[in-house]
């Protein structure tokens, strides 16, 4: 038997060691083989979002490829801690430091190979599914299948590259432990883990500081560090803090001293502090793809509740006063070539400052106006107002105590005069007027006389802004727009004319928005980046399994040993199962619970600052979905751990 032959035979005898660390990197090759596929397709340029679409894919290449550098270098260095038994009877029967340093070269390679083999394999059968999937998810005509070699040669090299210098580059840390070291492998007697009361606090004072940076005021300064002292607390945390936690535990002999709970009590102490690195990896990792797919979950819902929230399919807004009669023929057209029923409004509406320390703003309509918008938002027509009364209308998450003291409200254009608020109404139908502002209806007097103050007060000439509202019924149907619908096709019209008009007279002061244009742009740009963070946020959950199948295998000869004693002093199967499955679950489902605080911590503020109040629905959502892939790798390596435990018991 020659030197290669040994080291294929080497991986073939430590398949079950091995399978988990193969299929993760089987399966990185395959999604970076696929993203390849859509990347070099042909005819990617002839669609309008297809350029964007391969950019972005790209994007998720670069981390998928720089993520498996980094998952592949720990999970080699973790292989050969496992194998120092191996190594020191390789040194008793004559073998030389660089003859083992190359065999690790070789199996590593050979793994290597097998995994590009097999990804790009499992890529080529999946690779016209993945173009299906995604033309349909990100709204992009129909991509046919190709020959993809382009897709084959750079995720070949590309990877070939990674396993090529992480085998070199795994060469240069390998310890030089002397041979009795060697030959004692992980049967070496682990000290009692031990933690630091002051590095606990120093943990969780960084983590407070986290959190209050991120809340305090949204900065690049305080963002970066949030991110800084968030990442460094959840080291410290696993590090220190949860063992504290379990020591502390174990001391109480009320709550602790039951049935089996002291033994997997005492287990996890040696198991979080041994893991402490890989967990704090998993919850940074997992917590970084939960914020980006939590980020999109939320902002596509914002669109669709911007697009339910406008009750017109069109607006024309002028934010500069036309010169002559404002031209809507086009839409006129447009709508009449539809075959639909519309009916057109104009709003002049004007920005105004509440009086007081804090300047709330609101938009200001005049009476007669609003009695020709209610009725088509759904609002009670009002059909006369004193001199100095109004009618305010907010939103749901508007605070009306903002504007409204003791139901007055004093403008800070006309300090001297306190509007009487005669009505409150809140609407949903607020999502045509250009700013998040609760809209004041006043008498047609005050708009004029507000327009003259406004105007001395900046010292320049204020003008209300102008829209022209297109209120469609038929496209009223309470669901939202397909690509293919009457109301899409007529918003795309109207945008390329909208361009072009652009284009060619650069001085034009309106701005054209279309209900379901904006939407279905929105929507499919968050589509695309929900494809995307998918299959992200699927590798990182692979590997992280991975990581933690690998952990427990490594570990399997101790604990076996450990059972096997115990069972011949009256521990039964059911207790041992039982204690085993609580270790293994915390140490599945503590990075998911931790990350997903974290990302609720992080991500609120921020959304909240764009204007996104719906936080909550979609980050749970998206750990909903890690939740039950997790569950699912669980099962699998708890019953497959169990089993072999079983079999042990006396």
């Amino acid at each position: 038997m020659n030197f290669p032959q040994f080291a294929f035979n080497n991986v073939r005898r430590n398949a079950r060691a091995y399978i988990a660390y193969f299929l993760s990197s089987s399966f990185m090759v395959m999604v970076f083989f696929a993203y390849s596929v859509f990347i070099y397709h042909p005819e990617i340029t002839n669609s309008d979002m297809g350029p964007r679409a391969a950019t972005s894919m790209q994007v998720a290449a670069y981390i998928v490829y720089v993520f498996a550098f980094f998952f592949v270098l720990y999970s080699i260095s973790s292989f050969l801690k496992s194998r120092n038994l191996e190594f020191g009877l390789l040194s008793i029967l004559g073998a030389r430091p660089g003859q083992i340093n190359g065999l690790i070269f070789l199996e590593n390679m050979i793994i290597g190979l097998f995994a590009i083999v097999s990804g790009i394999a499992g890529g080529m059968l999946l690779s016209k599914f993945f173009l299906l999937l995604s033309t349909k998810t990100i709204g992009i005509g129909e991509l046919p299948f190709y020959w993809p070699m382009k897709a084959i040669v750079i995720t070949s090299a590309s990877f070939l590259s990674l396993f090529l210098v992480i085998s070199i580059f795994t060469l240069l840390f390998i310890r030089k432990n002397k041979v009795l070291e060697l030959l004692q492998g992980n049967a070496k007697p682990k000290k009692q883990p031990k933690a630091s009361i002051l590095l606990s606090l120093f943990g969780a004072a960084l983590l407070a500081v986290g959190y209050y940076a991120i809340r305090w005021q949204l900065s690049p300064v305080s963002i970066t560090l949030a991110a800084v002292t968030g990442i460094a607390g959840t080291y410290f945390f696993y590090s220190q803090l949860s063992v504290l936690i379990m020591r502390l535990l174990q001391r109480s002999r009320k709550s602790t001293w039951r049935g089996t709970r002291l033994l997997w009590i005492s287990e996890m102490s040696y198991k979080l502090r041994d893991n402490s690195r890989m967990l704090f990896m998993i919850t940074v990792v997992t917590a970084i793809a939960s914020m980006g797919a939590g980020v999109v979950l939320s902002i596509n819902q914002a669109g669709r509740e911007i697009y339910s929230a406008n009750p017109f399919a069109i607006t024309k807004t002028y934010y500069k006063k036309p010169a002559a009669e404002p031209d809507r023929s086009e839409i006129v057209e447009q709508l009449k070539a539809a075959g639909v029923e519309y009916t057109e409004a104009r709003a002049d509406i004007l920005d105004g400052f509440t009086k007081g320390s804090q300047r709330e703003l609101l938009q200001l309509l005049s009476l007669s106006q609003y009695m020709q918008i209610a009725p088509l938002i759904g609002l009670p027509e009002e059909s006369s107002l004193g001199l100095n009364e109004a009618i305010l209308i907010t939103s749901k998450e508007m605070e009306t105590s903002d504007y409204v003291h003791n139901g007055m409200l004093t403008l800070e254009e006309q300090p001297t005069t306190a509007l009487n608020i005669k009505d409150n109404l809140v609407s949903d139908s607020l999502g045509f007027s250009p700013a998040e502002a609760p809209l004041l209806i006043v008498p047609d007097k005050w708009m004029d006389t507000l327009s003259v103050a406004k105007s001395a007060q900046s010292g320049r000439n204020i003008i209300s802004t102008i829209m022209f509202l297109y209120k469609v019924p038929a496209w009223d149907t309470g669901s939202l727009p397909t690509v293919d619908s009457q109301e899409a096709k007529v918003g795309d019209h109207l945008t390329e004319w909208n361009e072009s008009a652009i284009k060619n007279n650069s001085d034009l002061s309106f701005y054209l928005r279309m209900r379901a244009s904006n939407y279905l742009f929105l929507k499919q740009s968050t589509a695309m980046l929900s494809f995307i963070s998918i299959f992200v946020a699927l590798i990182f959950s692979v590997s992280s399994a991975s990581f933690l199948y690998f952990k427990l295998h490594s570990e399997l000869a101790a604990d076996i040993r450990m059972y096997r004693a115990l069972s011949k002093i009256g521990l039964s199967t059911s207790e041992m199962s039982a204690a085993a499955t609580k270790q293994i679950a915390i140490l599945f489902y503590i990075p998911i619970v931790v990350s997903a605080i974290q990302s609720l911590v992080v991500i609120s503020p921020i959304l909240t600052e764009m204007g996104i109040t719906n936080v909550v629905e979609p980050v749970l959502t998206t750990f909903a979905a890690c939740l039950i892939l997790q569950t699912v790798f669980f099962l699998i390596v708890k019953s497959r751990y169990i089993h072999s435990l079983k079999k042990m018991m006396v």
